[in-house]
């Protein structure tokens, strides 16, 4: 199993029923937001929206929680946000890929700003580590009722790269450009996945003894926390022994 993958799993067993669920709800509401601002509030012409709608849909959030998020983006009251990133270095030289979408870039530079300091990381310029990451379709959905071998044939057919599976869950990860039509075609066989995405992949990972690992990690998730930041990638190896120590 990937590093990312392996992370993944290990997150969603210690989020379960925690108050984490809530942060997941804000940024996934917040997406939805700006997925109605940019293309409009039907789904059926607005594809990132209906991405949203349906990872809204995978977390188990209220259809009226998700009804109102549009509301907010094409009424008279709409909210605004801003996409913004940020690059740099956690400790121990983990490279670290910050994605934010915020109303207040203010604060929001403060915000991160303050966590890698707090935590000994540097910021550094934006397209300084982007190289250390490639841009992939992830696909999660459920491993139950599903034919493995007819499932695998018709992925790597749409453009799957790699094909994980794990006791309740399978990861289908594509090209960038192959999206679409893995996306297109688990439709096709009426599998709605639990989440889906374009994610940043490292390309290259480093290891770290556990002790240290679980520092960076705490540095990751006060990171992950932050209600202006949607997404963090990292390129920190998530070691068999790692994951045994964190679940």
């Amino acid at each position: 199993m990937s590093g990312h993958s392996k992370w993944s799993t290990i997150k969603r067993k210690k989020g379960a029923a925690d108050a984490r669920r809530g942060k997941v709800f804000t940024k996934i509401i917040k997406e939805i937001i700006i997925a109605a601002r940019d293309g409009g509030g039907d789904p059926d012409s607005n594809s990132r929206l209906r991405l949203a709608i349906q990872n809204a849909k995978g977390v188990n959030m209220p259809k009226d929680n998700i009804e109102r998020a549009i509301k907010k983006a094409v009424g008279s009251d709409a909210e605004h946000y801003a996409e913004t990133t940020f690059e740099g270095y956690a400790p121990n030289g983990i490279a670290v890929f910050v994605e934010c979408l915020t109303d207040n870039n203010n604060r929001t530079v403060a915000s991160v700003r303050s966590v890698f300091n707090k935590y000994g990381g540097s910021l550094g310029t934006n397209g300084s580590l982007s190289y250390l990451f490639d841009t992939k379709g992830i696909f999660t959905i459920r491993n139950e009722g599903l034919s493995l071998e007819e499932l695998e044939l018709e992925m790597i057919d749409a453009g799957s790269e790699e094909f994980e599976i794990e006791e309740e869950t399978i990861t289908i990860t594509c090209a960038k450009e192959d999206f679409g039509n893995v996306s297109k075609k688990l439709g096709e066989m009426e599998i709605e996945a639990i989440e889906a995405g374009l994610k940043r992949i490292p390309n290259d990972t480093k290891t770290l003894d556990v002790e240290t690992a679980k520092k960076v990690l705490k540095f990751i998730e006060t990171l992950e926390d932050d209600d202006d930041v949607q997404n963090v990638y990292h390129n920190l190896e998530m070691t068999d022994e790692l994951a045994e120590a964190l679940e």
